[in-house]
């Protein structure tokens, strides 16, 4: 069994076709609610690690695109997402290396990384494929507020907490522009459950301090 492979049944058995569908309605709520008042809808927008399409076919933007290793991303995208299945640490593609984008996502990906020198790899990728003022927006495993729960999934391997990453993103040269420690429960599996509870708990930061295990950035690569 090879790498694409492994990673085509690792998360085809984590999330059942009933829990795939549920996810789709959370990030919807999640998208419309949250994060598309970060994102410009003429923008050009990568999404790193996507998986099954849940941001970016969601989010409103002129031009989408998305990198993911599993082959089964391309079966879950629209029409309007353009698909390189590549590995981000290791991109020998032109028409990858060559393009520049508005917005860069990244979701639940850094944690799976073997190490910090390939966390400041992806980094330095994103940095450099940034249109000045460009955005890098970030919703990440805290590992300083979900220890407990951090190595509850096999894949998941390098800690990381907002200081850490806030760190390496200043040394790279992105600015800081938000910084929330405490953002969404660590699992999509957890709570908030429904659309309708998602939606009221983005509009309750207070509960966020009591809930949160993941982390929201955004970084901005300077003109």
């Amino acid at each position: 069994m090879n790498q694409e492979e492994y990673l085509k049944k690792l998360y085809s058995n984590r999330f059942d076709p009933q829990q795939r569908k549920a996810k789709i309605a959370l990030w919807k709520t999640l998208t419309d609610e949250f994060l598309q008042k970060y994102i410009d809808p003429e923008s050009v927008v990568l999404d790193i690690g996507g998986g099954y399409c849940e941001f970016i076919n969601q989010v409103k933007a002129r031009e989408k695109y998305l990198i993911d290793l599993n082959p089964d991303s391309q079966l879950f995208a629209d029409t309007n997402v353009t698909i390189f299945n590549v590995n981000v640490l290791n991109i020998q593609e032109p028409k990858v290396l060559k393009k520049q984008y508005d917005i860069i996502f990244v979701s639940n990906f850094f944690e799976h990384l073997n190490s910090k020198e390939e966390l400041i790899k992806v980094l330095l990728f994103c940095f450099n494929h940034l249109n000045p003022g460009g955005s890098l927006l970030i919703i990440q495993p805290n590992f300083k507020y979900s220890v407990k729960e951090y190595y509850d999934f096999i894949d998941h391997q390098l800690p990381i907490t907002h200081l850490s990453l806030k760190e390496v993103l200043e040394a790279i040269g992105f600015k800081i522009k938000v910084l929330i420690p405490k953002f969404l429960p660590y699992s999509t599996k957890g709570r908030p459950s429904s659309p309708k509870l998602l939606s009221l708990y983005l509009k309750l930061p207070f509960a966020w301090q009591f809930l949160g295990g993941q982390m929201f950035i955004q970084a901005s690569k300077q003109f």
